[in-house]
């Protein structure tokens, strides 16, 4: 049996120094939005909690489906480095980028070339995405939907080529006998879009896991719980959201933070695969199992 853990929106806090000179363009929009709103919403202990807890369980591997900055600042890159090495080696967690770590152009390479291992595995073609880590019987696919965009937009792209890639990887893998588990920042699904924060092919990305099939996928963005099913190439796949790792503990906020741990085995034929989803209530202090159910 294989144990994955899944976190995502970590939004690291407080809000380093800023200088009037770091505020150009979307940084601007972005920073009063943080002082606005944000900067009472998502914590730093709520998210070291949230953490400890998950180290607690031993998990074979962990996926963080973005968002670690804020404004995607130099500093703010650093420190995330820094998060991802407490969190655990390069070899047992992987990431998948979020829009706010590609808040401005440049801050994506700035964070593949600080992040380093925990943005890369097996690839195609000599491309960053989709790239692969195979733990046992299952392969971790973490595709990338980040991109900057304007002020007051947060939304992600997933295009033709990296479309193809996975499309490769997928097959690949299914024919290996892998259990796929596809990592993407935005969700995919037609229920969760929106103009200005959602996917911009996300029909595409359907349409790929329709053709080669996958076994789950996973995302963050929304700072929600969440469970939805695409159509698959033998059956519906699974499409799993985790509310914000940051997301303050006992305020108004409707899903503080989670994460969700999967225990994934072969059964004859075809898998096993419980889902526990561990974090706050709206309500009280504590980190508790809010649900356990059967994905297969």
């Amino acid at each position: 049996m294989i144990t994955l853990a899944h976190i995502s929106d970590i939004h690291l806090s407080p809000m380093p120094a800023i200088r009037p000179r770091d505020l150009v363009g979307k940084r601007l929009t972005g920073f009063l939005n943080w002082k606005l709103k944000r900067h009472g919403e998502l914590n730093s202990e709520t998210l070291a909690q949230l953490v400890a807890h998950m180290q607690g369980q031993n998990a074979d591997f962990t996926a963080v489906t973005g968002d670690m900055t804020n404004l995607a600042l130099p500093v703010e890159i650093e420190r995330a480095g820094d998060w991802l090495r407490a969190l655990g080696p390069s070899d047992t967690v992987a990431v998948c980028p979020g829009n706010h770590d590609a808040y401005v152009p440049g801050a994506l390479a700035t964070a593949q070339e600080d992040w380093g291992d925990y943005l890369k595995g097996e690839t195609l073609e000599g491309e960053a995405f989709p790239f692969v880590r195979r733990v046992g019987d299952l392969a971790i696919i973490s595709c990338s939907s980040a991109v900057p965009t304007a002020p007051f937009m947060a939304i992600g792209r997933f295009e033709e080529k990296q479309a193809a890639r996975l499309a490769r990887i997928l097959k690949l893998m299914g024919d290996a006998g892998y259990f796929r588990t596809v990592l993407i920042h935005h969700p995919p699904n037609a229920e969760l879009q929106h103009p200005s924060f959602g996917l911009k092919g996300h029909r595409l990305f359907r349409q790929v896991i329709a053709e080669h099939g996958a076994e789950l996928v996973l995302h963050g963005h929304t700072h929600r719980s969440s469970i939805h099913h695409i159509p698959g190439k033998d059956h519906e796949v699974p499409v799993i959201g985790v509310a914000a790792a940051s997301a303050a503990k006992g305020g108004t906020i409707d899903d503080p933070a989670r994460y969700n741990l999967f225990r994934i085995e072969r059964a004859g034929e075809g898998w096993q695969c419980t889902m526990r989803e561990f974090g706050f209530q709206r309500l009280g202090s504590e980190i508790v199992m809010r649900m356990q159910m059967r994905i297969y």
